[in-house]
């Protein structure tokens, strides 16, 4: 068990390393080009490591914290590769049964955030609360993903809206465990729930920004 641990252990460090290096450089430079691209794919692949890594390791040593990063990252990852398939096909595309359980994968999940937040809190403890946003955020781009899939989407390009939010999103969850991880030596005069919501704070902004950027609201709409 603990050798089978430390593996997948070393595995999701390494994996979670490559994704902050590549989701950074994607974050900071230009946007849909071939070098993009090419660093976008890295970043996929490791992020998804990093959260089926997660879900093993939260299962050999049970662990909320490696559960919800394996939930999030899993999901934003998945889904923001998903949504290429619509940026590409546009909105003639149907969803097809992945991308269905995704949704119900993480409804399931959000409502259950929301369920434990809310016993925690009323328990006295503070860490109720980032479930609890969790739990409202994956349920938030669980709605997103009902009003696209069933083509009631007011925005014509959101499968790019998407992508770029879900993989931003999915740069979030692996910054978070960064954090966490090393919380004590880099934010240690922080409540931990603080730095559990800290990166959603500090970046989710740059995600309204960049989406009020290159969003095409559909005629009619506006």
């Amino acid at each position: 068990m603990d050798i089978t641990f430390r593996v997948f252990l070393v595995i999701h460090i390494i994996s979670g390393t490559i994704g902050l290096l590549t989701g950074t450089i994607n974050i900071l430079r230009k946007r849909g080009d071939k070098k993009h691209r090419l660093t976008g794919k890295f970043f996929l692949y490791s992020m998804l490591t990093v959260g089926f890594s997660a879900f093993v390791l939260s299962i050999l040593h049970p662990n909320y914290f490696l559960f919800i990063v394996g939930v999030f990252t899993i999901y934003m990852a998945a889904t923001g590769y998903r949504y290429l398939l619509f940026r590409k096909s546009g909105a003639s595309r149907k969803p097809e049964l992945i991308d269905w359980a995704l949704t119900a994968f993480m409804s399931v999940f959000g409502i259950a955030f929301i369920g434990f937040g809310s016993f925690y809190l009323v328990k006295g403890n503070n860490f109720g609360i980032v479930l609890i946003v969790f739990g409202l955020i994956g349920l938030k781009f669980v709605s997103t993903d009902i009003k696209n899939y069933r083509g009631k989407s007011t925005v014509s390009n959101f499968g790019l809206i998407a992508h770029l939010q879900r993989m931003i999103g999915a740069y979030i969850a692996a910054l978070t465990a960064f954090l966490v991880v090393n919380g004590d030596f880099l934010l240690g005069f922080l409540p931990n729930y603080v730095i559990w919501l800290l990166p959603t704070v500090l970046i989710v902004p740059f995600i309204f920004k960049w989406t009020r950027k290159y969003q095409v609201v559909r005629m009619g709409n506006a």
